[in-house]
């Protein structure tokens, strides 16, 4: 079963350019992270992993300066908080 996940990514990695696929908000693009979780803890790990970067990897996050720790964090759509070394460098210019 977790090679039908990893040739789907495959296949889309393969028919989509990078330059055309929608940017993740994360450091770790979305199918990088799935096709990793995939491999090294299984699919059905890897199809949570999915699930949880589809229902965060969209409109609705907010990017703040924490005032505490002077850190930039990242907000999702889940109310999950994130450090700056998980956001993409786009948003920590």
């Amino acid at each position: 079963m977790k090679w039908i996940l990893i040739l789907g990514i495959k296949l889309y990695w393969w028919s989509i350019p990078a330059h055309k696929r929608r940017q993740c908000i994360f450091k770790k693009s979305c199918s990088q992270h799935v096709y990793q979780t995939c491999k090294t803890k299984g699919w059905i790990t890897g199809l949570h992993a999915f699930y949880y970067r589809y229902q965060n990897c969209r409109a609705g996050f907010q990017v703040f300066k924490n005032p505490l720790t002077g850190s930039t964090q990242m907000l999702l759509p889940n109310k999950t908080i994130i450090d700056e070394h998980e956001i993409a460098d786009r948003f920590l210019k």
